[in-house]
């Protein structure tokens, strides 16, 4: 089973029904963008994780890429809406900060995937992944921990993590919390880099995949390299040059990554001091 976390749209804009009294009520899923022929998979209710955030416990669904609509009431009042912001590659919760579908549409290989297409864009995506993860110092995945029984500073705001006394060296993101009997919470908390939130990395590993998978010498899971000219004998084969750093279409680079990176502090090295009895340490040297 996938989750799906959910913002709902309205009138242009992100817009969190509940403190007016409304609700998420229904996500259905097609299987094209036009959304018009059978429902392939339902969801409801929603539950309200935080301020705009709705989740979905998705049953089990074919692997491939969906469009949905998303049904909700702005206020107690007011008469359902439909949202079609929805576009869901499916499964969720991999581990992967992009889907195979992501790195086809780079490539320009139509949908849906076969099975060696899949596998082979998977294990790219995992490559890229492992490559930023390393430069960046950090895992791309965040660890889910639950914190019990704390008091927040304040409660008018619980959805923020500085309400909360928690002493972190991480990025963390409040996911729920629930109150005890005793006034006390408990708190689930994401704590780590989310990738998969972060549009920068998200645009780098799919791009870099794609790049990958295109100079495969097994062409069977895309298209091969860009030819720009073939001879007339076909005895010579020329390719299109990569755009360079900052052309449109350049591959990003890792360095378009560094506001992400964890940074590993070490103490200054000293100046050497000098030999007793000159020096202010109180070690003697002997001979």
């Amino acid at each position: 089973m996938s989750i799906y976390d959910h913002k709902p749209m309205w009138a242009g804009a992100h817009y969190d029904p509940g403190p007016a009294g409304g609700e998420v009520t229904r996500l259905d899923l097609y299987a094209t963008p036009e959304r018009d022929g059978p429902v392939v998979a339902s969801a409801a209710p929603a539950v309200r994780l935080r301020a705009g955030v709705y989740r979905f416990d998705l049953p089990t669904a074919t692997q491939g890429r969906y469009w949905g609509t998303v049904t909700f009431t702005p206020s107690s009042a007011a008469q359902p809406v439909t949202d079609t912001s929805v576009r869901l590659d499916l499964p969720t919760g991999q581990g992967l900060v992009g889907s195979p579908e992501a790195v086809a549409d780079a490539l320009g290989v139509p949908l849906p995937l076969t099975s060696a297409q899949r596998t082979t864009y998977e294990e790219e995506i995992r490559n890229a992944q492992a490559d930023v993860a390393a430069y960046l110092n950090r895992s791309l995945v965040p660890t889910a921990t639950t914190v019990r029984g704390i008091t927040p500073h304040w409660t008018d705001a619980l959805d923020d993590i500085d309400a909360w006394p928690l002493h972190l060296n991480d990025i963390a993101e409040v996911v729920t919390y629930r109150a005890n009997p005793d006034g006390t919470y408990d708190v689930d908390l994401l704590i780590g880099l989310n990738g998969a939130q972060e549009e920068t990395v998200v645009r780098y590993v799919v791009a870099h995949a794609a790049e990958s998978v295109r100079q495969r010498p097994d062409q069977s899971t895309g298209p091969a390299r860009r030819v720009s000219s073939v001879s007339a004998e076909g005895q010579s084969v020329s390719y299109e040059s990569t755009p360079t750093i900052g052309q449109a279409g350049a591959l990003p680079t890792l360095n378009s990554l560094n506001r992400l990176r964890r940074l590993v502090f070490q103490p200054l090295s000293r100046p050497p001091r000098a030999p007793w009895p000159y020096s202010s340490g109180r070690t003697r040297r002997w001979r």
